[in-house]
């Protein structure tokens, strides 16, 4: 219990001297919400990497995605690496970067707002994030509980509370910076844990391959399914990739640390450094939950959900190890959390508070006002994830993939094509919205009983919140062009002036070939 407590009283006192010390960049609106935009290419990779991963991913998909499908749910982690990351920097670092500096967007909603000269739009955009951002939120917490129940058998709300008022300390002084420098240290505590976690884990049956021959003699639909290259639901696990991988490439708060980053150097070593991270940590995750099955049984998850899963398999370590796993998990948490809650607080202050107040908010006014949301988020998400831990809702899976969905589904399509294509309309952008946010909407009710199910091709797509979040974000990438096509007089005017930060005129050192150079020393002799 002693090593349990230092680790966890150093961790929380480093967190919150960073905030301290990272309040200085906090003076102005942009300090606070994007670090100045100076912010190099270490501290984005990891501040989009820890955002990315959190104890949702360690507790509740590790052991679902592990379960079901061995150890090819390691092929999650990749896809979240190589389509998550590496891509989505490829993709939409440097033309996210140069387009919201060029508008002055700070949001991803105001990027809609500006981009498309529609002040609803933004006002729209904020509201869905505030909104859906929130279950997610509770389910971070929600991952910690058993955690902490098996280490220290304390009650799940005085964990809840302390984390949440530690993270709100350092995000309200220290804002972005003092998130992403953070971010950094909790990433670095990351790496190193899953490592330790995953060999501890794996010799207690003789090492990887004594696991793999354990995990080979699992019953199984077939024998040796569990220990296979795609696992038993090669179908379910694409789902699964595409979800939780080409999701970010919609979320407001990963989309955001694009905005943040110093210049174009950074952006391609930010592309490499996110990348490496998500593979150990994503893939990390997913490997070792596709062991849980030599650590549990069918009635066990039966009786306890697959939250439990992780938690039975780290109960036999040694203590050094377990603090590890409560730091580690930790550090995802907090990390995701800080995230959250600044973008949650930032867009509902900027891209709703200030257009809708009809006199203009001093820079004083407009931090004062995101402090004061932080807290107020942080609180809400709390007070939610207390309750829930208390009922019948515990599923963490259910509850990312809602959020996931509704927020990748709404937004995913109309920032994608409002930064590569000019004939993008705002009419499309609503649909986008609109369609989004009632398909999960409905899975919300399906999922908790409020609707029947559907069934026949309905049924397919509202299974789980997985599918119907695939959907809702394969969907929006043909609504937005087709909606366009049909509503050309709604493209903003002037659209081009959006896009000529594109094209801004640079200059290069141009060297041409040796025949060049000869065939102008003889016209020079000749003269």
């Amino acid at each position: 219990m002693a090593v349990k407590l230092i680790f966890i009283i150093v961790f929380f006192a480093i967190m919150v001297a960073v905030g301290l010390i990272c309040r200085k960049h906090s003076k102005d609106v942009e300090g606070f919400v994007l670090g100045g935009r100076s912010v190099g290419p270490w501290l984005t990779a990891f501040a989009f990497g820890t955002s990315y991963f959190s104890a949702v991913i360690f507790v509740g998909y590790a052991g679902q995605f592990g379960w079901n499908f061995g150890v090819a749910s390691t092929w999650i982690g990749l896809g979240n690496a190589f389509i998550g990351s590496l891509l989505a920097w490829v993709v939409l670092g440097r033309r996210t970067r140069i387009m919201t500096q060029h508008i002055g967007s700070r949001t991803m909603p105001d990027f809609f707002g500006r981009r498309f000269d529609s002040q609803k739009l933004g006002v729209a955009a904020s509201a869905i994030t505030f909104i859906f951002l929130i279950p997610y939120t509770a389910s971070l917490y929600n991952g910690l509980s058993r955690l902490f129940e098996m280490a220290f058998n304390i009650d799940y709300a005085y964990c809840v509370i302390v984390m949440a008022v530690l993270t709100g300390v350092y995000v309200i002084v220290g804002g972005y910076m003092a998130t992403a420098v953070n971010d950094f240290i909790q990433g670095i505590i990351m790496l190193f844990g899953i490592v330790a976690v995953i060999l501890a884990v794996l010799s207690q049956n003789g090492g990887f391959m004594g696991s793999l021959e354990a995990l080979s003699q699992v019953e199984g639909s077939m024998p040796g399914v569990y220990a296979s290259f795609f696992g038993p639901e090669p179908a379910y696990l694409l789902v699964v990739v595409l979800l939780t991988s080409l999701g970010t490439w919609g979320l407001p708060q990963m989309v955001g640390k694009f905005y943040a980053i110093k210049d174009e150097g950074s952006i391609k070593k930010g592309a490499i450094i996110s990348t490496l991270f998500a593979i150990v940590v994503a893939g990390g995750c997913y490997f070792l939950g596709g062991f849980g099955r030599i650590f549990t049984t069918q009635e066990q998850v039966t009786a306890n959900g697959y939250d439990s899963i992780i938690p039975t398999m780290l109960s036999s370590l040694p203590d050094v190890i377990i603090a590890i796993v409560l730091i580690l998990v930790l550090s995802a948490s907090m990390s995701t959390l800080s995230s959250l809650v600044l973008t949650s607080s930032s867009t509902l202050t900027l891209d709703m508070i200030v257009p809708l107040k009809k006199k203009n908010m001093s820079e004083k006014s407009k931090m004062s006002t995101m402090r004061v949301f932080i807290a107020f988020f942080i609180v809400v998400s709390a007070v939610i994830a207390i309750v829930q831990a208390k009922s019948n809702v515990t599923f963490i899976a259910q509850l990312m993939g809602i959020s996931w969905g509704a927020l990748a589904g709404a937004f995913l399509a109309p920032f994608l094509y409002g930064l590569f294509w000019k004939g993008t309309t705002k009419v499309s952008v609503a649909v986008s919205f609109l369609f989004g946010c009632c398909l999960m909407t409905a899975q919300l009710a399906i999922s908790l009983g409020w609707l029947p199910a559907p069934s026949g091709i309905l049924g397919a797509v509202f299974q789980n919140s997985l599918y119907s979040g695939v959907f809702a974000m394969l969907s929006g990438l043909l609504i937005v062009p087709v909606v366009s096509v049909l509503t050309k007089s709604k493209i903003p005017e002037n659209v081009d002036r959006y896009f000529e930060c594109y094209d801004a005129p640079v200059e290069v050192r141009a060297s041409v070939s040796l025949g060049q150079n000869k065939r102008t020393s003889k016209s020079k002799k000749k003269r």
